[in-house]
């Protein structure tokens, strides 16, 4: 004869197995789903390559990067460019430039003719910041064409102004582009970019004489052109890769008028 408690016992004892090999399995999959879970960083990293891959294919020419608005003007035989990039310090480089450590931002500008083929002419500056701690000042190295200077920023706002935005960067002389030929500029901004041997490579470039940008069958330097913009994705602290709108070259100014000539004298 069966006891009833007997049977009562059993059956609790049954569905206590029954959730605890329910809670198990949510217990796993909840692992599998949070990003410390054990399949969780093998999720992010294929995650991350898919995002990359995608990122190279649209990315995959110079011509087909977001579009910046940019002016270009010309200043007797040289044609400047003026273009802004100050959304590449974001919080996080801002804290970096507050920490004292020196932070590096480069800008690299490849003129390329619309219709496609190797860049023209390159032009490029480069920023160094540390800030004072003692003094409480950003202490600025900048290099562009024209050679090496030092400032002093007293805010954040001081180091954008010097060193997130190309204003009348020599480009390329006025001689080396074509009347009635569209052009664009594919930029490259990088926050603590690359390494010393590169830096030092785009030192030697700036500091050429002036209009000195052209670009030619021997200048390898900075490796393949259209490459830099795709790869070594994550090799600066921050990256920003953009190409201005297309544009004719900026026409000479008129001539001046001749002298009025003085009526003969009788």
């Amino acid at each position: 004869m069966s006891c009833p408690g007997a049977g009562r016992g059993a059956a609790r004892w049954l569905s206590i197995a029954l959730l605890a090999a329910l809670s198990l399995g949510a217990g796993r999959a909840a692992a599998q789903e949070r990003p410390g879970g054990a399949d969780g960083a093998d999720v992010r990293q294929r995650t991350k390559e898919i995002a990359d891959a995608d990122a190279q294919q649209a990315l995959g020419t110079p011509a087909a990067l977001p579009t910046r608005v940019a002016s270009l003007s010309l200043d007797k035989t040289i044609v400047q460019l003026t273009v802004g990039f100050r959304d590449v310090v974001d919080g996080e480089i801002s804290k970096k430039l507050l920490s004292g450590l020196p932070t590096v931002i480069t800008m690299r500008g490849y003129l390329f003719h619309e219709s496609g083929g190797n860049p023209v002419a390159l032009a490029a500056k480069s920023c160094r910041i540390v800030y004072d701690l003692w003094d409480e000042v950003f202490r600025i190295q900048l290099i562009q064409a024209g050679g090496q200077s030092s400032t002093v920023a007293v805010n954040v706002e001081g180091v954008l102004r010097n060193c997130a935005e190309a204003r009348r960067l020599p480009l390329v002389e006025r001689s080396l582009v074509r009347d009635g030929n569209r052009y664009f500029v594919a930029v490259l901004v990088e926050v603590n970019p690359m390494s010393a041997e590169m830096l030092d490579r785009i030192k030697r470039w700036v500091t050429r004489p002036p209009g000195s940008t052209a670009i030619g069958p021997s200048d390898s330097l900075f490796g393949s052109f259209v490459g830099l913009f795709v790869t070594r994705i994550g090799n600066a602290d921050r990256r920003l890769a953009f190409r201005t709108q297309a544009f004719l070259p900026p026409a000479p100014p008129p001539s001046p008028p001749p002298p009025p000539q003085s009526p003969p004298s009788r």
